[in-house]
């Protein structure tokens, strides 16, 4: 007997897209946190079904490309999905170690990085009280010109004061200028997690205990309505790893981000790298 066909279809089904997604949480976080009233409406996503049995499922965050893409479930199900569903020309994808080979049929990879996956709860916390931590102080939307210069960032990623008021960020500020800072890149409310991002201490204040003053704060802040606190570190960042380690933060994956280019693009990638920089 012949394998029932594949259907791929968009759906609005919260409870649907929860379903493939509440499996290991650590893991699934980015796509928890979306599922939030605030975040959700900004989901495009696709469920593939064989025989009305859903077995793929595919997010992307709206927005100029590249933006985030999740994509879980069976191999068959996914190639379904990049091919009649959710098909960006760029997209920042997180793949098992070696790439994903339904991926790789239809994406070139443009720029890798080596990451883990870091998670901590109220079990694990340890909150970090050094010196540093009485120079911590909250951050609001009118920070975030600040929070632009000290990340460096261009028009490609700037960072707009809706962020900020959305998040949770704190930040230390030495003669007048925001010289560390730590926030959120996601919390899902509904879900009671939240992802850590945007850590960074400028050049000449660094080894002060900046990083895991503020991080600490953030974490803090976020395990008071959250039950999981994650983020994503580069694990050839062993300074950064062991920051996130003394705060009560452990490894839960290793993966890799990649920057995907679609295959039948060829003007796009060298726009890209323009924006992001060479491989």
């Amino acid at each position: 007997m012949s394998e029932l066909p594949i259907e791929v279809a968009a759906t609005r089904d919260r409870d649907l897209v929860r379903s493939l997604i509440s499996g290991d949480r650590w893991i699934t976080a980015h796509a928890l946190c979306d599922l939030d009233d605030g975040e959700f409406p900004r989901t495009r996503c696709y469920v593939a079904r064989r025989g009305g049995e859903p077995i793929a499922l595919g997010m992307e965050y709206s927005g100029w490309a590249p933006q985030p893409l999740h994509l879980y479930g069976e191999p068959a199900g996914v190639a379904a999905i990049l091919t009649h569903g959710i098909k960006p020309r760029a997209a920042w994808v997180p793949t098992p170690l070696g790439g994903d080979p339904v991926l790789d049929l239809q994406y070139e990879t443009e720029k890798l990085h080596p990451m883990l996956r870091m998670g901590v709860d109220r079990g694990t916390f340890a909150r970090y009280a050094g010196d540093a931590a009485s120079l911590v102080v909250p951050l609001v939307p009118a920070d975030a010109p600040s929070l632009n210069r000290l990340y460096q960032l261009g028009f490609a990623a700037w960072l707009p004061p809706l962020a900020v008021a959305e998040g949770l960020y704190r930040g230390i500020h030495r003669n007048g200028r925001l010289v560390a800072a730590a926030g959120t890149h996601v919390i899902g409310r509904r879900e009671r997690i939240a992802v850590v991002g945007n850590v960074l201490t400028a050049s000449g204040f660094r080894g002060a205990g900046y990083a895991r003053a503020t991080t600490s704060a953030v974490t803090e802040g976020l395990l008071a309505f959250c039950d999981e606190v994650v983020l994503n570190v580069r694990s050839d960042n062993p300074a950064a790893v062991k920051v996130y380690e003394s705060l009560g933060y452990r490894v839960k994956a290793e993966f890799e981000e990649r920057l995907v280019i679609r295959r039948s693009s060829i003007t796009l990638p060298r726009f890209l790298r323009r924006i992001f920089g060479s491989v």
